[in-house]
């Protein structure tokens, strides 16, 4: 009877013990990319946080349907905000972010670009610098000292390129108004809160529906000052889509950064000129947190080479709304050695992205 009371209460010690032994082992943490952990896509927020979220969606939806894994859709504060999360998250974040974004989470925690944008067959876009058309302003000199609106202090083409292009003429604006994006900075020029703004540009297109002018005339110098602005007999004739959905003049449809305010201002291209072009800058990227697992990753990458290729990718990221991605290309870092040449130049850090 001894024997089987001693036993017992020996089993039940090591049930107990097994029990607290199991309590003790750590939970496994959930990979990257499964319903309990999904892979973060980070969208800077140079547009409508509504068209990113929206469209955003729709590219987490394709993503999961062609690779199983599971994405949540994020629109950081900021652009340094963005570049904080993907430094603080290595190895659970993919970022579409512009290349000062790039370089500065290259050169702090080791983000690692996968992709450019191509925009109408060009892999690179410009600054412009825009004023009101009749203002009598003609040449960057004449900024001096007049009030400047742009979009985030992190926006490669709204900020951190006019800012070098201004060092290098020796300009100094006078008041500085950070306006929260590229059609925001269009709209303070059109209703005159600014002098002056800067924002994207892309190169217009022709009733045909081809750029005016190519990355190749460009290289080759073919592409004079008259042709950065629209021709002039159209401008007046520059109205809304019948759907709304384009900015069309004559025929000729404007990309740039006022055709984001088209439904609130139709006649923006009436009313707002572009002054200048920044030199070539290369787009803005997809990258990857520096610790993201190199076969997750594999995967992704195949899967939007074949999400831009279908009609749905015009409706994210390919929406002129959105980023108005066309198509993407594989990128290099070398290729945004320009960039970290303007963020030396102009002694950038992440303190300075308008925080």
């Amino acid at each position: 009877m001894r024997k089987r009371q001693l036993f017992s209460a020996l089993s039940l010690l090591i049930v107990a013990a097994m029990t607290l032994a199991a309590c003790a082992t750590p939970t496994a943490v959930p990979a990257p990319g499964s319903v309990e952990h999904p892979i973060k896509v980070l969208f800077v927020p140079s547009v409508d946080t509504q068209a990113i979220v929206a469209g955003g969606d729709i590219l987490a939806k394709a993503l999961n349907e062609a690779t199983g894994l599971n994405f949540t859709v994020t629109v950081p504060t900021s652009y340094a905000a963005t570049i904080e999360e993907m430094c603080a998250s290595p190895d659970d974040t993919m970022g579409f972010i512009p290349g000062l974004g790039y370089v500065l989470a290259n050169q702090l925690c080791g983000v690692d670009v996968a992709f450019k944008a191509v925009r109408f067959g060009f892999p690179v876009y410009w600054t412009q610098v825009l004023v009101p058309r009749d203002s009598d302003i003609t040449s960057v000199e004449q900024l001096n000292g007049l009030k400047w609106g742009y979009p985030d202090a992190g926006s490669t083409s709204g900020y951190m390129v006019p800012l070098v292009m201004m060092q290098e003429a020796s300009i100094t604006p006078g008041e500085t108004v950070e306006t929260g994006g590229h059609p925001q900075t269009a709209k303070a020029v059109y209703d005159g809160a600014v002098d002056f703004g800067t924002t994207f540009y892309s190169v217009p297109l022709t009733p045909e529906g081809k750029p005016w002018w190519t990355y190749e005339d460009y290289l080759a110098g073919k592409v004079t000052e008259d042709m950065w602005e629209l021709p002039a007999d159209v401008i007046d004739a520059c109205a809304l889509s019948d759907d709304g959905s384009k900015l069309l003049c004559a025929g000729w449809r404007v990309l740039d950064a006022r055709s984001t305010i088209r439904t609130e201002a139709p006649d923006v291209v009436q009313k707002v000129r572009l002054l200048t072009l920044s030199p070539a800058i290369p787009n803005d990227t997809l990258s990857f947190g520096a610790d993201f697992p190199s076969e997750l990753r594999a995967k992704i990458e195949e899967a939007l080479t074949a999400f831009a290729l279908t009609e749905a990718w015009g409706e994210s990221i390919g929406r002129q709304d959105f980023y108005g991605w066309t198509g993407i290309e594989k990128a290099t870092d070398p290729e945004y050695d320009f960039v970290r040449q303007m963020v030396q130049a102009a002694g950038i850090t992440l303190e300075d992205l308008g925080r």
